[in-house]
C-alpha cells in the first residue's frame, strides 16, 4: 500500500473520499468540506453544494456555523487569562459575576423554583471551566420546571427566544436557583456561555474583541467572528434542520437576513461561532504543538494539558456518561468519549475507532472537531445539515472510522 510523506495511505485517503462522496450522493448532505491534518501536510476534500437542490459547489473556504465546535476554540480565552493569572481556577467569580452570589439550589431537579437549599459554597472559575457550576443542558431533565424556564428565559440558543444581549441575560440566569450544588455534576452547554461574560468584564473588551486580539489574529484565524460580514455572507450555506419524519430539508437558518449576518447581541462561547476548516486547523495544530503557533506562544504547555485532559471526577464523570448513552435518540451515538476537559470531550476509554486521549468536540450543525496526540493528527468535518436527523451524524462516525484506516506509518 503506497503512502505518501504524511502518514496516510492514498488507498485510505481514498476510501475517506468515496464513503464522504456515498454521503453526498445519498441526497441526505448536500454538501461538506472535509480536513485531515499531521505535520506539514494537509489534505481537503470539499464535496457536493452549498444548498440542497444545487448552486455553488462547496469551496475550501466555505464558512459554517460552527455550533457546540465553538466549545473548544472560545475557551482559550479563558486559558489566556489564567496564564497571565488575572483568574485563578479556585477564586470565586463573585466579584466579576455578581448575579451568581449567594446561590439557591433546588432541593430536587424536578421540584417547584421555590423550594430551595442555600448553595454550600460560591461558584468557582473552576466549576465554570469544567461545566460544573451548577446549571446547564440537563437531557434528562427535559419538561421539568428549571428546564422549561430556562428555555422560556431565551438562557439558551438556537430558539425562537433569541438570547438577550449579556447583563440581561445575566440578570435572567442570577434569577433562576441552581439544579445542583456547585461542584458536584457536569451539566452541558450554559457554562461556555457564561464563560464569554466573566472574560468580557475581567477584560473590560467584548468576548470577541479578545478572541481576535489573542487567538484569532495570530492564527491567522480571518474567518473566525460571531457573525459574517456582507462582503462574505456567499459563502455561507443555509443551515438546514431536515423534518425527522420525513427528512425534508427544512432551512433553520439563512445565510443572508439570518441569525450570523449581523454581530449578535451575545456572543455565545457554547455555540456561537463562524468559521472554516483551515481556521479551525490552525486552532488544533497549536493545541497538539503545546500552544505554540511557528515561533509565537499562544498558550503555555501546562494550559493546553490542563485543558485537553479529564478534568471530571468519577461523580461527574457519571453525569457525563449517561448524557451520551442513555440519550442515543438525541446524539445518534456521539458523546460516548468519557471524559471532559475545559470546553471539549476528552477519550478516556477506547469505545470506536479513535484512540484514548483525542480531544474535541461535535456541533449539532453537524461539525466535528477533533486533535489526536500520539498520531499527531487533526481532523475536521463541516457541513450544512442540522442533526435534527441521524444523517449527519453517521457521517460524522464514518468520517473518523475511514480516517484512521487511513494511517499508515
Amino acid at each position: 500500500m503506497g503512502t505518501d510523506n504524511s502518514g496516510f495511505s492514498k488507498t485510505g485517503l481514498r476510501k475517506v473520499r468515496e464513503v464522504l462522496e456515498r454521503h453526498v450522493e445519498s441526497g441526505k448532505i448536500p454538501g461538506l468540506v472535509a480536513l485531515v491534518g499531521r505535520g506539514d501536510e494537509t489534505h481537503v476534500e470539499a464535496i457536493g453544494t452549498m444548498r440542497h437542490d444545487g448552486g455553488a459547489p462547496m469551496r475550501r473556504d466555505t464558512i459554517f456555523r460552527m455550533a457546540s465546535t465553538s466549545k473548544p476554540v472560545a475557551m482559550a480565552a479563558a486559558m489566556i487569562l489564567l496564564d497571565e493569572c488575572r483568574l485563578r481556577l479556585d477564586d470565586p467569580v463573585d466579584p466579576w459575576l455578581p448575579e451568581l452570589a449567594d446561590r439557591q439550589v433546588l432541593k430536587r431537579i424536578d421540584g417547584p423554583l421555590d423550594d430551595t437549599v442555600p448553595a454550600r459554597r460560591p461558584i468557582t472559575v473552576r466549576d465554570v471551566l469544567t461545566s460544573t457550576f451548577g446549571l446547564g443542558m440537563d437531557m434528562t431533565a427535559l419538561g421539568t420546571p428549571i428546564m422549561n424556564t430556562v428555555f422560556q428565559q431565551g438562557l439558551t440558543p438556537n430558539l425562537p427566544e433569541p438570547m438577550p444581549e449579556p447583563d440581561e441575560w445575566m440578570r435572567r440566569l442570577g434569577a433562576l436557583p441552581l439544579m445542583h450544588q456547585p461542584g458536584e455534576r457536569w451539566q452541558y452547554h450554559i457554562s461556555h456561555d457564561l464563560l464569554g461574560v466573566l472574560v468580557a468584564r475581567v477584560t473590560n473588551q467584548s468576548y470577541e474583541a479578545f478572541l481576535r486580539e489573542r487567538i484569532f489574529g495570530p492564527l491567522g484565524m480571518k474567518d473566525t467572528g460571531f457573525h459574517v460580514p456582507a462582503d462574505k455572507i456567499d459563502r455561507l450555506p443555509p443551515l438546514y434542520a431536515p423534518d425527522p419524519q420525513t427528512g425534508e430539508f427544512m432551512v433553520w437558518d439563512e445565510a443572508e437576513g439570518g441569525r450570523h449576518s449581523e454581530p449578535p447581541a451575545f456572543q455565545g462561547g457554547g455555540g456561537g461561532l463562524v468559521s472554516t476548516a483551515d481556521d479551525y486547523h490552525a486552532y488544533f495544530r497549536m493545541l497538539l504543538n503545546d500552544g505554540m503557533h511557528g515561533t509565537e506562544r499562544i498558550l503555555s504547555r501546562p494550559a493546553v494539558r490542563l485543558m485537553t485532559t479529564n478534568r471530571l471526577t468519577p461523580e461527574q464523570q457519571a453525569a457525563r456518561h449517561a448524557m451520551a448513552v442513555n440519550n442515543v435518540h438525541v446524539s445518534y451515538g456521539q458523546g460516548q468519549h468519557g471524559g471532559w476537559g475545559f470546553g471539549m470531550a476528552v477519550r478516556t476509554y477506547r469505545g470506536d475507532y479513535a484512540p484514548i486521549g483525542q480531544f474535541g468536540w461535535d456541533g449539532g450543525s453537524g461539525t466535528s472537531t477533533y486533535a489526536d496526540p500520539d498520531h499527531r493528527l487533526t481532523g475536521i468535518l463541516l457541513t450544512q445539515v442540522g442533526t435534527s436527523v441521524p444523517d449527519p451524524v453517521r457521517l460524522i462516525h464514518d468520517f473518523w472510522t475511514t480516517l484512521y484506516q487511513a494511517i499508515d506509518d
